[in-house]
């Protein structure tokens, strides 16, 4: 009887622990892939961001010179009505003499500069 049970045992089908320990492996090493991969995507989504910001801002510093013949700060852009309040994730400051713009340099991804 006692035969028979080992015998049967042995016949079993089944994962060894070291093909588990392998699954285990590769799966670790795919999602740490995944993980670069979504960091990538998402650099790439702030700096299209920032970028849209800037070009926000300087639309609406060209609208502003040409309703009120001068430049303005960020804050009087939204007082004249060309910026809507708020907080952008990127903050630029707009020289209200020139209409330079200018980043602010915590946070801005590289390739995103003021024009």
């Amino acid at each position: 009887m006692l035969n028979r049970i080992h015998e049967a045992r042995r016949n079993q089908s089944g994962f060894t622990l070291i093909e588990l320990l392998m699954v285990i492996v590769i799966l670790g090493i795919l999602s740490g892939i995944v993980v670069f991969a979504v960091k990538g995507i998402q650099d790439r989504g702030d700096l299209a961001a920032c970028k849209s910001e800037v070009k926000t801002i300087a639309v609406a510093e060209e609208a502003n010179y040409a309703q009120k013949g001068a430049y303005a700060d960020l804050g009087g852009l939204v007082t004249n009505g060309f910026l809507r309040p708020g907080t952008p994730k990127y903050v630029a400051s707009a020289d209200g003499t020139t209409g330079a713009l200018t980043m602010a340099a915590a946070g801005v991804p590289t390739g995103c500069a003021a024009g």
